[in-house]
Formats: structure tokens, C-alpha cells, sequence
């Protein structure tokens, strides 16, 4: 083979791995909304993370019950807002069977541990300090919460700060029967 027709095979090769870098990186930009979202009626994932204690929490451990589940940061201003509110109801619920799991994104524990004592909150607050299992949820913004019947059925997803009237609301629709 002479170097022309090698040199034009081996333009034409990488031309082709090129277009096909391209074609790939659009499509998996134009689907990416379609794959891994989470939504209402999903199964949620189940995950385990530990609290400031030192316990573990699974999620899947909480079947039988309703699941209040915030994704929340010490930083952002709504999650902060929401905590006392969350805390009333952690109170009024959490004998009737619903309970409330507060997942820290990847902040230090002694940040968490300050926010918790400066709110007085009683529920169990699980730092997911290697951010898995806000991905393995899709969460972007915070605060994010979903709802989780007694069968750990996804039934709704609420994005931004609630009302305490919001709350008591959900935490009501995610009461077992």
C-alpha cells in the first residue's frame, strides 16, 4: 500500500471515531433527562447512610411506615426555613406511622451537628458524605423531598421550600392505612 492510500485510510478512521464521539455525546445530552429520573410510583432506591450518632438508617427498614425524605444543605436558606416546621411534625407524626429522614449532602459533621443543635431537632438527620445517594435520586436542587408510602413506593417529589400547612399535608398523604 502506498503512503497516500495509508494515509487516507487512517484520516478516513479517524474520522469516522470522531463522528461517532459526536453522535454519541448528542444523544446521550438529548436522553439524559429520560434516563435514571426518578418519579412518582418508582420504587425508591434503598441506601444506607448513618446519623450523627453513629446509627445506620436503611431505608428499606422504614417499610410499614410512610418516609418524609429531605435532601437539605446547612448553607441553603429554604432548608433552613423548613427545619422547625419539619420538626413539629416529626412530633405529630411519628407515632401514627410516619417518619422523617433528613439527608445532609456532604457536609462536615460538625456543620451538621451545629445545625442540629441550633434547630433542636429530634429526627433522624444521615449525612451522605460521598454525595452517592443524592445521585442514585437525581436530587439538583435543595431543598428536595420525597414522599415514600409503606410499600417504598415514591408518591410524590417536591422541590423548594413548603409551608408548615405543606408539611403536615404530605406527611399526612404518606400516612399507612
Amino acid at each position: 500500500m502506498d503512503k497516500k492510500k495509508r494515509r487516507l485510510l487512517i484520516r478516513t478512521i479517524i474520522l469516522v471515531v470522531l463522528a461517532a464521539a459526536v453522535i454519541y455525546t448528542l444523544y446521550a445530552n438529548f436522553t439524559k433527562e429520560d434516563r435514571g429520573v426518578l418519579k412518582a410510583g418508582d420504587q425508591a432506591p434503598d441506601f444506607v447512610l448513618q446519623d450523627m450518632e453513629g446509627n445506620t438508617h436503611q431505608l428499606s427498614d422504614y417499610k410499614g411506615q410512610g418516609v418524609f425524605l429531605n435532601f437539605w444543605g446547612t448553607w441553603c436558606k429554604p432548608c433552613e426555613k423548613e427545619m422547625p416546621y419539619m420538626e413539629n411534625q416529626y412530633q405529630a407524626f411519628k407515632d401514627k406511622g410516619v417518619q422523617i429522614l433528613a439527608v445532609n449532602v456532604g457536609e462536615s459533621d460538625f456543620q451538621v451537628n451545629k445545625f442540629i443543635a441550633e434547630h433542636d431537632l429530634t429526627f433522624p438527620v444521615v449525612v451522605d458524605s460521598e454525595i452517592d445517594v443524592q445521585n442514585a435520586y437525581g436530587i439538583k436542587p435543595l431543598p428536595t423531598t420525597l414522599l415514600v408510602d409503606e410499600n417504598g413506593i415514591i408518591q410524590r417529589i417536591i422541590t423548594g421550600e413548603m409551608t408548615e400547612t405543606d408539611i403536615e399535608q404530605h406527611m399526612e398523604s404518606i400516612k399507612p392505612n
